[in-house]
């Protein structure tokens, strides 16, 4: 690894030669300037990890040497090097964002200590940029696909929003990426550096989501052991990503509308009230307007929740971004599963895009995903590919038979459904668009073996 470097700005002789050995003998590069014109350009025509500047120098002061080294780069840290009688200046210094002051005469091994911290400061700059910036390389909106027009309209949107803190509503079929939205709003906003937390609200049942949610206190409920931290809390000063709010049941949707308008959370179990910083993003493959309609959701909770509606597009409708997103999978899978596809035929391409596409962009990774994985060619075939039959009409899909009611169509629907799913309610109820309490009580109501 290479050594950090120091740039040393000192108009004084023998203070500049005392502090070059000091930053020599401390294990760093020591390039040193006699003024700051001299400084900053040595500053901007190399890089440095540190600058220790004099507080008093001939042709500029110490405070506009800082002030230059920040709009060139704000992760250099600046130490200011000052008199006893200018002490009060080097504290101003560092409410104007200096790292750090050291008083003449200079305690070298005070000096070494501080620069040491500084460094590393340095290094922890460096790497938490270079996260931020694979983050949004990986998950930020200029990493989505968007060929089709509709797509490049939702990456507009994101644009426009990520650097907000307005509460998203994404609405889309299942599987059209509503969570790599979420993320992209993330990623390429002011809050990226803050965590993000996802919670699927049809994966739990009303208590355990209201925990998820929420926290408990030690002690609140059978198995509640410890105290525990909900998603809010997890995600204070970043993202809450809520996928299928739809599903959400009444005691929840109560107290999401309470976080919304007052900001603050209190645990299961508990008595005091705690604050949250959270940007909320929703998702729903659900109307959530039908859902106010049918009673299932509450009208000012949807109020609050799409302050911004986003839409995404079924994969059906931009079928310009299913030849690149192929490409992306393909390559994908080959490296998570040491495959070696050299080239794909033509056809398969063709036949991808003839697709309707059910399940969206998931159906179409897990699709291509299958083909590498059980290819036996370096060519990638339409052989390869596992594509259900083509859509028929619903009159050749099947007919009514004689005599059925509407309630015997909704039970051998159900009934179909769980068995494809082999029984998971939840897979059930989002291929069904309805939640998971309605399709537990229609099976109770059909008395059907699940």
């Amino acid at each position: 690894m290479a050594q950090p470097r120091v740039l040393i700005i000192e108009d004084d002789p023998h203070g500049r030669r005392s502090v070059v050995d000091a930053v020599t003998d401390a294990g760093f590069v020591a390039v040193a300037a006699a003024d700051a014109a001299g400084g900053l350009r040595l500053f901007e025509e190399g890089e440095f990890d540190v600058v220790l500047t004099d507080l008093v120098l001939p042709d500029r002061d110490g405070l506009e040497v800082l002030n230059r080294v920040r709009q060139l780069d704000r992760q250099v840290p600046v130490l200011i090097m000052t008199a006893h009688g200018s002490v009060a200046s080097a504290v101003g210094a560092i409410k104007a964002g200096a790292y750090d002051y050291i008083v003449k005469p200079l305690d070298l091994d005070d000096l070494q200590s501080k620069l040491a911290r500084a460094v590393e400061t340095r290094r922890l700059r460096a790497e938490v940029a270079r996260l931020e910036r694979s983050v949004g390389e990986r998950y930020g909106a200029a990493a989505m696909v968007a060929v089709s027009p509709a797509m490049r309209e939702v990456v507009r949107q994101i644009a426009a929003l990520a650097d907000t803190d307005a509460t998203v509503l994404v609405q889309g079929e299942s599987g059209t990426g509503k969570e790599l939205v979420a993320r992209a709003l993330h990623a390429d906003g002011r809050r990226r550096g803050g965590p993000f937390v996802a919670v699927n609200c049809g994966a739990f049942a009303e208590t355990l989501l209201e925990s998820e949610l929420f926290g408990h206190e030690k002690g609140a409920f059978t198995g509640a052991t410890a105290l525990r931290k909900g998603a809010f809390e997890r995600a204070h000063g970043g993202t809450l990503f809520l996928d299928e709010v739809g599903n959400a049941p009444p005691l929840v949707q109560v107290k999401l509308l309470r976080v919304l308008e007052e900001r603050e959370i209190t645990r299961v179990g508990g008595q005091t009230t705690l604050p949250v910083d959270v940007r909320l993003v929703s998702a729903s493959n659900r109307d959530l307007e039908d859902l106010v309609a049918a009673g299932e959701f509450r009208a000012d909770l949807l109020y609050r929740l799409q302050v911004v509606t986003l839409r995404l597009p079924p994969l059906r409708e931009r079928r310009e971004d299913i030849r690149p997103l192929a490409d992306r999978f393909i390559a994908q899978a080959c490296e998570a599963h040491g495959r070696a596809i050299a080239a794909v035929e033509p056809e398969v391409y063709a036949a991808l895009e003839a697709y309707e596409w059910p399940g969206n962009v998931r159906q179409l990774r897990n699709v291509l995903e299958a083909a590498v994985v059980m290819a036996t060619h370096p060519t990638l075939r339409a052989a390869d590919l596992r594509l259900s039959e083509p859509r028929r009409s619903a009159a050749e899909k099947w007919s009514l038979p004689e005599g059925w009611t509407l309630a015997d169509v909704e039970k051998e629907a159900l009934l179909q459904t769980l068995r494809r799913h082999e029984g998971n309610r939840t897979l059930a109820a989002e291929r069904l668009g309805v939640s998971r309490r309605t399709i537990q009580r229609k099976i109770r109501e059909y008395e059907l073996p699940f």
